[in-house]
């Protein structure tokens, strides 16, 4: 029923604009992305390129992104594979000049699952003081927050942001934002209260602590999985003439401790911990961004070794334009090189017999050739080498293959 509500809701959309379409094509409008160098990485929900229909007070917009692959496993190859891994829809609505509303509808593997990953109330008292409420994306790090496809120049999202942290991560709950700008350096917050994780961390198919397990329970969106707030907060500083820094954190009480009045298990926590930046050196104009995070969990002492009470791991990427101009017909286009390094620990520490290292983490190493027609349409290709290795450190599985891309805003 829910998916069928979205469905017609969106369906009735597309046709009244296709009828205004019909009556005067001059009532269609781009609204232009803002190229203000003072943006942070917590504008990204609305620093969007949206279409404008005459004066109705709602705005329209999305992105797509499909892609093919051809990978292998020490040799073995399950040969080529082409998929749409994501479409993704926004609604935009300006309500009065001091509330807002958008809405992010994301269609995954074909239309296989569907989800709100957004879809909040923005009312501003201050800019230093807004209030947000409805479903909300967790600031945690930069790439949850700012994970749009024509973004990247690399057809997968960084192993860290999905199989560590739970990208995309979003919650029903309310908090406040706001932003202060001094010549050419902006700061800004953010701070929520929302549902949060559950016992599926550490009891779910990976058969480690897996935080991307709590996206399966849809019923977070309906109520707390134990009564217990998780808390996150950023803070966020840009200088126009350096980058921007954020440090973060996500915390609270994850699993069921009781339940009708009887105590099951002790309250236990988990904190999450990041650093985001990103910089433009100049000269080269080469643009560098990554995030390192850090999770601890409490997890009960009956539970075996393979279930990591810490965890880290993080990605880096360079991205250096070859070519700019007038490129194939298309006027302000971009070639470039790129390269992602990334690396996830899903456990952290030693054994308590044999005090040897635990394993089970993987490193990634990912070169890629990029072309940008516009800014908002990318064409990629990537080489993706990995090595994974086992809890137990034995020699690591070596995965790599050919990856093609093309994503684009519409």
């Amino acid at each position: 029923m829910r998916f069928q509500l979205w469905l017609s809701i969106i369906v009735t959309s597309f046709i009244s604009f296709q009828v205004q379409g019909q009556i005067d094509s001059t009532l269609l409008k781009r609204t232009p992305v803002d190229t203000s160098k003072n943006l942070l990485n917590m504008d990204a929900v609305y620093n969007r390129p949206f279409l404008e229909v005459g004066k109705l007070p709602v705005s329209v917009g999305g992105y797509i992104e499909a892609d093919y692959q051809y990978m292998g496993e020490d040799g073995v190859t399950e040969g080529h594979s082409f998929r749409i891994p994501r479409m993704t829809l926004f609604v935009a609505s300006s309500i009065h000049r001091k509330i807002k509303f958008l809405s992010e509808i994301e269609f995954e593997e074909g239309g296989e699952e569907v989800a709100i990953e957004f879809a909040a109330l923005d009312i501003s008292m201050h800019p230093l003081l807004n209030l947000r409420g409805g479903i909300v994306m967790n600031p945690i790090g930069a790439f949850n927050q700012n994970h749009d496809g024509p973004k990247w120049e690399f057809v997968d999202r960084p192993i860290a942001a999905t199989e560590m942290l739970s990208a995309t991560w979003s919650n029903v709950g309310f908090g406040l934002y706001g932003k202060y700008y001094l010549k050419d350096w902006a700061f800004g917050y953010e701070a929520y209260l929302t549902n949060g994780f559950d016992n599926s961390i550490i009891d779910n198919g990976e058969n480690r602590t897996f935080l991307p397990a709590s996206k399966a329970n849809k019923g977070r969106f309906e109520e707390s999985s134990n009564g217990e707030p998780l808390f996150t907060g950023k803070i966020a500083v840009r200088n126009n003439k350096i980058g921007e820094v954020g440090l973060s954190y996500m915390g609270g009480i994850y699993n069921t401790y009781q339940k009708d009045g009887l105590i099951l298990d002790e309250k236990r926590k988990l904190d999450v911990f990041a650093i985001d930046f990103n910089t433009t050196l100049p000269m080269l104009n080469t643009f560098i961004v990554g995030e390192w995070s850090w999770i601890f969990v409490d997890v009960p002492q009956t539970y075996t070794q393979q279930y990591g009470d810490k965890q880290k791991g993080g990605f880096i990427d360079f991205v250096q334009p070859v070519a700019v101009g007038n490129l194939f017909g298309f006027e302000n286009a971009t070639f470039n090189i790129a390269m992602r390094l990334e690396y996830v620990d899903w456990n952290v520490g030693t054994f308590e017999e044999t005090k040897e290292n635990i394993g089970d983490h993987i490193w990634a190493i990912v070169p890629t050739l990029s072309f940008r027609p516009t800014a908002q349409t990318v064409i990629r290709i990537n080489y993706r080498h990995m090595q994974q290795t086992d809890i137990l450190g034995n020699p690591p599985a070596k995965i790599s293959g050919v990856q093609f891309g093309l994503s684009s805003y519409f």
